[in-house]
């Protein structure tokens, strides 16, 4: 059986990595946030398919959103910063 130890800790690498750069994106972006798209073809994301082209993993987003760090707006589909001071 080989063993995958390095290549999961060189993933979890990337991972934090483009973690990181999405929420430096998100914290710079203009009032109102980013959509999905804007937050991708700003990190040079041009994969996925032809509807989704640009598009940031929805799964990273997700994460971000689990661990409090960004938050989307319902109507208008932007991601922010999750303000802390909220409750």
């Amino acid at each position: 059986m080989n063993d995958f130890g390095e290549q999961y800790h060189a993933a979890q690498h990337a991972i934090a990595t483009l973690k990181s750069l999405v929420r430096e994106v998100v914290s710079n972006a203009p009032d109102g946030g980013l959509r999905n798209s804007e937050i991708g073809r700003t990190l040079g994301n041009y994969s996925g398919h032809v509807e989704h082209e640009g598009h940031i993993s929805r799964t990273l987003l997700e994460m971000l959103k689990a661990e409090g760090v960004v938050q989307q707006n319902p109507v208008n589909k932007a991601w922010t910063l999750r303000n802390h001071f909220e409750r």
